[in-house]
């Protein structure tokens, strides 16, 4: 009788045995059993290094600034000593003699700003609110696009534009039409050059026309929709729901960017020397040429010889300095006071 050998029985997979009869240690992948468990550091090192690097990064800000102020009180000494603050109310700009006066400076600067922003202020409003209320969305971004360019264009290019484009027009055409209209006034009389302190403010109007309409957008655009809407309901005009319900709340924040707009205009240099005239004179007229604490220095730094002259020039650059710093931070006041809290938003 012959026997056939029995199959040895094999031990069952884990995968063939019932859910029931299976071990915990059958679902736990294999790589879990034999690798060893990594423990994640608590990254307070790495937090330290990252506090310790930005709080570098603002003390270098800072730092700088107070470098500047410090370079340029120091350097400014020798005119401090020698003029004092008749150093801002004389007119007499004579380097041979080492006798200087600001005031022609000042007065430059002061007027071609204040032009510019006679001139660029409607205009930029106006695109504001018509880019926030009135522009179609389709033409909405590409419109906001292409009036933000204007400020990336350099200085030097608009100086040049206005040298060969803006000048000839205004001694042709617009010079003499203002002489005839409005030369009672002595605003408009004298010869009509081009070059002249309207030029100036033509030019830094177009300058500053991108920085004021970006803000007052802005500003708008974070004006409540319900005032808008109450403003209608109430049988207000489209004009009138604009005026009372959008423009009265963000006045502080349009008020701030054109004071921003100022700080622009006060520094601005290499276009208005190109246009001003660059003469120390006080002159009623804007046809006549003037001069700006921002083009002295762009024309006379590198000529200057003397200590005296040197530091008088210096002494000019420190009072441009602490005025746009004053001027900036109270814009930037302004503008808080109507943005904190509120995300631009573009409303339907």
């Amino acid at each position: 009788m012959a026997y056939s050998a029995m199959p040895t029985p094999q031990p069952e997979s884990p995968a063939s045995q019932p859910i029931e009869a299976r071990k915990v240690s059958d679902f736990t992948p294999a790589t879990n059993r034999i690798a060893p468990v990594l423990r994640i550091s608590n990254g307070e090192t790495g937090d330290q290094i990252f506090k310790f690097a930005m709080v570098l990064c603002g003390a270098a800000v800072l730092g700088m600034l107070v470098l500047i102020v410090y370079e340029l009180v120091l350097r400014s000494g020798p005119s401090w000593h020698a003029f004092g603050l008749n150093f801002f109310a004389g007119s007499d700009w004579n380097p041979v003699s080492e006798h200087f006066g600001a005031l022609p400076f000042v007065y430059g600067t002061l007027v071609s700003s204040f032009l510019a922003l006679i001139i660029a202020v409607p205009l930029s409003i106006g695109v504001a609110v018509f880019t926030t209320e009135m522009c179609p969305p389709f033409l909405r971004g590409p419109l906001s696009f292409f009036v933000e360019l204007l400020a990336a264009i350099p200085s030097v290019v608009y100086g040049l534009w206005a040298v060969f484009v803006l000048v000839p027009i205004l001694s042709n055409y617009v010079e003499p039409f203002l002489a005839r209209t409005l030369g009672w006034t002595g605003f408009f009389e004298g010869p009509p050059y081009g070059i002249s302190m309207l030029a100036a403010g033509i030019i830094l109007a177009i300058m500053i026309i991108p920085i004021i309409s970006s803000i007052s957008r802005e500003v708008l655009m974070v004006v409540p929709q319900h005032q808008r809407e109450a403003a209608l309901a109430l049988g207000a005009t489209r004009w009138e729901m604009i005026r009372i319900g959008v423009l009265r709340n963000a006045r502080a924040g349009i008020v701030g960017g054109i004071i921003l707009g100022l700080g622009r205009a006060l520094g601005e240099t290499m276009a208005v020397t190109m246009v001003i005239g660059n003469r120390p004179e006080i002159v009623k007229s804007l046809f006549a040429p003037g001069y700006t604490m921002a083009s002295v220095l762009a024309n006379e730094f590198t000529e200057a010889t003397g200590d005296v002259y040197l530091s008088a020039l210096i002494e000019i650059g420190l009072a441009l300095f602490l005025v746009t710093i004053i001027v900036n931070a109270l814009a930037r006041l302004l503008v808080w006071t109507v943005t904190r809290g509120q995300h631009s938003a573009a409303h339907a």
